[in-house]
């Protein structure tokens, strides 16, 4: 099983439509926050990666909501690896409310050059940290 990271997060007024709902594109800028502090959990540091050329970016993702938050909600992200290869990670992510599921997902996270903008192999030391066990 994968390390899984819980970040917390407060709804805000500009995260909300007219009516106190979660836009819905809000909800992929927490899982974005999410994946920061999961590798920030694992010390591992975007910036420090950036400084050795490699960049992560988002190749693909699936996401599906069920229910939604409101204004004032106190949420969690619950990020988890599910997959890693040589240069794409696959994170699953669910956004909780009291423990009950409001929106899950699947982001699939390439590793490319900063140079090149081209795949590029995940670092050897990061890719031992991140990789599930089985």
């Amino acid at each position: 099983m994968s390390h899984v990271n819980e970040c917390p997060i407060r709804v805000y007024i500009e995260d909300t439509d007219a009516g106190g709902i979660v836009f819905y594109a809000n909800y992929l800028r927490f899982m974005e926050r999410g994946r920061t502090e999961w590798l920030r959990d694992l010390n591992l540091q975007q910036g420090e990666l950036l400084a050795q050329g490699v960049q992560l970016v988002v190749s693909r993702l699936e996401c599906r909501y069920l229910r939604p938050a409101m204004l004032d909600d106190q949420l969690v992200v619950e990020t988890s690896v599910t997959a890693c290869q040589r240069t794409r990670i696959t994170f699953t992510q669910r956004v909780l409310k009291d423990g009950e599921c409001l929106c899950e997902g699947q982001v699939h996270v390439a590793c490319i050059s900063a140079d090149t903008q081209r795949p590029m192999r995940l670092p050897d030391h990061f890719q031992a940290i991140v990789a599930p066990s089985a």
